[in-house]
């Protein structure tokens, strides 16, 4: 499944939430992931997220683009951990990410962006940094 944000005449159709320099953006309810696989989710500016729903129930996003394949698949990665920590295998050449901290495992010199994670409402928000201009005031309430 690949979630992404669509825009109406009358705004969006995703709600935002801005907090300061920093966006919150819905992606989809937390009911309709899959535990152990991914989704991709498109953010404003074009900025494509990987996100996870854990076993043990934690969600995790990191940047959906892998750095060795060169293309925007790491949300159809393997998930699975190393010695506890949470990763995901790139489905092209098996590269193995953490989920923690974006960090590659075989490669320490490259990592994937990691993203903020929160349920609002029943709703998984996953927050990304807002282009310069494009502040907005106010508070994102407390999440998950």
């Amino acid at each position: 499944m690949t979630v992404m944000e669509t825009h109406t005449v009358g705004g969006s159709a995703r709600d935002s939430v801005f907090d300061g320099r920093l966006e919150w953006t819905s992606a989809c309810p937390v009911s309709h992931l899959i535990p152990g696989r991914g989704v991709a989710v498109l953010l404003r500016g074009g900025e494509q997220v990987a996100l996870f729903l854990l076993d043990d129930g934690t969600l995790r996003a990191v940047g959906n683009f892998d750095p060795f394949g060169r293309a925007a698949v790491i949300s159809r990665g393997i998930v699975g951990d190393r010695a506890g920590e949470p990763t995901v295998a790139s489905p092209l050449l098996k590269q193995v990410f953490s989920l923690d901290d974006g960090r590659c495992l075989d490669d320490p010199s490259v990592r994937l962006p990691v993203y903020g994670v929160r349920v609002w409402a029943g709703v998984v928000q996953i927050h990304s940094l807002l282009p310069e201009g494009h502040r907005h005031d106010g508070a994102a309430g407390e999440g998950s």
